[in-house]
């Protein structure tokens, strides 16, 4: 044990004579990189002020810490008032600053400097001893210079020995602080570790999480719940490039007017996550994250991030990017999922309609039922229905809940039913109020500043034109706007059907050539009025030698001349009146609730004009018969056969006449 003192004994003999010839030579057993730094020896004069300071100093004694610059770092004063400024951090100690000085001198020699005050310009340091020594590492690099300075009464040699004292004891606090930033070191190490850990077992978490959900809301307030338990601190931004109902405060719309330069717009059109740091060049830094959301089918959305007081590295890059591509997927699966659900509530309610529609062939009953569902269906405040006039080029209100528009008319470029006409397409307004572009009666009249309107088209022809609107902006969806443009077809089908089935109709009960009613529908209505009606009339009208006038100007004048007959027995008669072809150049007219000699007075107007408006010339005779409730035995066959022996008779008298049966 004597032994091993009497070693370390002269070990430190031997290190303070190379003091005293070269200066303070650091222990190797440390790594010094970066002690120069004046915060790394600020941090170290500071650890040796708390252990040791002025305790290690005699009265009137200061010591300071200045870096191989020397500029002072720090310093500490033991009653010395008269050299203060010459202690301040900050304060250089180079000739051009102060003269030749011990720190200057030591600078320029590279080894330990003694002198008095004396020796010196400075009146405040005449009555001090000082010395400055290099501080430098085991390869001979200075890292910084320590200056003593005292008034006490030591000689030189006591100076010497009392800085090599609180050189080592600096050492000492080098070490401290050495090893206490091994420490940090390795805890950050460690802490980083952990964070390694947790964050890829949330992430595991948060992606089984994400994928087992089918709604879109989830798997956003999930995304946003898994980032707040890794980064309590940041704000997280949700921007989504689809319209979304979502109520968390974090879900916002992406806004596509910033500049392409904005790493939100970047990292959606590029698709890559962006990092744009505070600090440039550095391996962690605070700053902002861009993230995209992708999907197979595309990009949905940006994730945003802005870290204030947390640094980032590449790890959290690498997380963040993950639990984005995680969150891209399962949003994509939860929108295809949520479009899966909506087409099939869209083919139940499409089909729902098709069924009502079909279930009557009669166009003001289509157009009723349509315009009652469309308002349920869209929620809207109104509707309106159009029908394409052929016969007066213009566009009709044919079902609207609005009374005051009903059976209105529009030309084909009016407003935004002759918008849609013109261009076939369908539109969707979502302020009328601050584009009010095209004057819309309807939107003036209820105040409204929604709307959507489609083309009803029937083998590419508009046939008509739907229009919804509502009071609030910004109501009705793009889905709203495709589904109407479904359902418009559907009733344009719908109304195609009762079209045709109106013209079959038409052409069973009318006969081809002259537009009269045919025979069995005269039978029919002339029953069934007999039934509820108290009288009515029959005339038979027959055309004169008709024969004779085909025979002489040919079928086609003989067709012509039927033609105008028939044009003019409906011309003299009321519209619920039943004019038809009898049989051949026969025609008949059934007059319901008309009495005998008025029917006989119908009947003489009809002779009168076929004889005066025909071309060739043609007369008619007339056979006249009435039924009335007071008769025992009423039937449609007597009435007929009264009506046929009275035309019979006319014509042995000599044509051109009637007569009464």
């Amino acid at each position: 044990m004597s032994e091993l003192r009497s070693i370390q004994k002269h070990s430190r003999t031997e290190h303070f004579d190379v003091f005293l010839r070269q200066g303070f030579i650091l222990s190797g057993n440390f790594s010094y990189e970066g002690l120069q730094a004046n915060p790394n020896l600020h941090q170290v004069f500071e650890n040796w002020n708390q252990q040791f300071g002025p305790n290690m100093l005699p009265s009137q004694t200061a010591l300071l810490c200045a870096n191989e610059h020397l500029c002072v770092i720090n310093a500490c004063s033991n009653d010395t008032p008269s050299i203060g400024k010459y202690l301040q951090p900050g304060s250089s100690w180079k000739v051009a600053d102060q003269g030749d000085n011990p720190l200057a001198r030591c600078e320029s020699a590279g080894y330990l400097q003694l002198m008095n005050g004396d020796d010196w310009h400075a009146q405040e340091l005449t009555a001090y001893l000082i010395a400055v020594t290099p501080v430098m590492d085991n390869h001979g690099k200075i890292q910084f210079y320590l200056g003593l300075f005292t008034q006490s009464r030591i000689n030189m040699e006591n100076l010497a020995q009392l800085l090599y004292s609180l050189a080592l004891s600096f050492q000492s606090s080098i070490q401290n602080v050495e090893e206490r930033r091994k420490y940090d070191r390795l805890n950050n190490l460690h802490h980083m570790k952990e964070m390694e850990s947790k964050k890829h077992v949330i992430l595991f978490e948060a992606s089984k999480k994400l994928l087992a959900k089918i709604d879109v809301h989830s798997v956003l307030t999930e995304v946003i719940d898994c980032l707040g338990r890794v980064y309590p601190n940041t704000r997280v931004d949700l921007l989504l490039s689809q319209d979304n109902d979502s109520t968390n405060l974090s879900v916002k719309p992406l806004n596509f007017q910033r500049t392409e330069s904005d790493i939100r717009t970047r990292a959606f059109m590029e698709g890559q996550v962006i990092f744009e740091p505070t600090l440039r060049g550095s391996a962690s830094s605070s700053g902002n994250i861009a993230a995209p959301l992708s999907g197979k089918q595309g990009v949905y959305g940006v994730l945003y991030m802005e870290f204030t007081d947390e640094l980032i590295d590449a790890s959290d890059l690498q997380f963040i990017s993950l639990l984005a591509d995680s969150a891209g997927t399962a949003f994509e699966n939860a929108k295809l999922y949520e479009q899966s659900n909506l087409m099939i509530n869209e083919l139940r309610l499409i089909n729902e309609i098709t069924k009502q529609l079909n279930q009557s062939l009669r166009l003001n009953e289509i157009f009723n039922s349509a315009s009652s569902e469309i308002l349920s269906i869209f929620g809207a405040d109104y509707s309106c229905i159009l029908q394409n006039s052929k016969d007066s080029d213009q566009l009709i209100v044919q079902a609207t809940n609005l009374p005051a528009m009903f059976h209105e008319t529009f030309t084909l470029d009016q407003g935004f039913s002759g918008l849609i006409y013109s261009s076939k397409e369908p539109i969707i307004i979502s302020d009328y109020w601050s584009n009010d572009k095209v004057t819309s009666s309807l939107m003036q009249r209820t105040n409204s500043r929604s709307l959507i309107g489609s083309p009803i088209l029937v083998n590419g022809n508009v046939e008509g034109v739907i229009l919804i609107v509502h009071r609030l902006p910004n109501f009705f969806s793009y889905d709203n706007y495709k589904l109407l443009q479904v359902l418009s077809s559907h009733i344009g089908l719908a109304m195609t059907n009762a079209s045709l089935h109106a013209e079959v109709k038409r052409m069973v009960i009318t006969d081809n050539l002259t537009g009269l009613y045919a025979r069995h529908y005269l039978d029919e209505q002339a029953n069934l009025m007999q039934k509820k009606d108290f009288c009515g009339s029959l005339i038979v009208v027959d055309i004169d030698n008709f024969k004779k006038v085909n025979d002489t100007y040919g079928h086609q004048i003989g067709d012509k001349i039927l033609i105008h007959v028939s044009q003019i027995i409906k011309s003299s008669i009321r519209e619920m009146d039943i004019a038809a072809r009898w049989g051949g150049e026969e025609l008949a007219v059934y007059l319901p609730q008309v009495s005998k000699d008025q029917a006989v007075r119908i009947a003489e107007r009809i002779r009168r004009r076929v004889m005066e408006e025909t071309q060739p010339q043609v007369t008619v005779s007339c056979g006249v018969s009435d039924w009335n409730w007071e008769e025992d035995k009423i039937s449609v066959e007597s009435l007929f056969y009264r009506a046929d022996m009275a035309l019979y008779q006319a014509k042995n008298n000599g044509r051109n006449q009637i007569q009464i049966g």
